[in-house]
């Protein structure tokens, strides 16, 4: 499985269920790499987008703890065991955890790849991605040269995770 976010200097992604920025090179990013895969993510990330609509030419995948919760074109499922026996039925190289942050958090360990926006701006978040930097088992594979939107820099970076847990 894969993670997708971008982050701050502080490993912030975000602030009253939004994003701390949107920068269009990494929406493009975003989208060139889940178009046609899996996305998983929780209740509130999905009613963050537009219209609190599932992303199109996607499978969207959301983790509510609310039992009665259903949204059209997406599958939910109700608990972290629930989710675990779903995404079995996918191949882990297509699917993508896309947040929020306790979601990041509870799959992070089963993730081959972290694909990271690093901002290197310090934002008032009040969600976080875990910090790879910290993580012994996640090795910066590749990060590209230094980008800029208006004034705030930043850089895409690839992880690889060296000890994958089994989902």
């Amino acid at each position: 499985m894969n993670l997708i976010a971008a982050a701050d200097r502080n490993w912030g992604i975000g602030k009253n269920n939004g994003l701390l920025i949107s920068i269009p090179e990494d929406m493009q990013f975003f989208r060139a790499s889940t178009i046609h895969n899996v996305v998983v993510m929780g209740r509130h990330t999905l009613e963050s987008f537009p219209n609190a609509k599932p992303l199109p030419q996607r499978t969207n995948i959301v983790l509510s703890g609310k039992p009665d919760y259903e949204v059209k074109g997406a599958t939910v499922v109700h608990g972290i065991a629930e989710l675990k026996e779903e995404l079995k039925k996918y191949d882990t190289d297509d699917v993508f955890i896309i947040g929020g942050d306790s979601i990041y958090h509870q799959f992070e360990p089963y993730c081959k790849v972290a694909y990271i926006t690093k901002l290197d701006y310090e934002y008032d978040a009040d969600a976080h991605f875990p910090n790879l930097d910290e993580k012994e088992n996640w090795v910066l594979h590749d990060e590209s040269e230094e980008h800029t939107y208006f004034d705030i820099p930043y850089t895409f970076a690839c992880y690889y995770n060296t000890d994958v847990k089994e989902l």
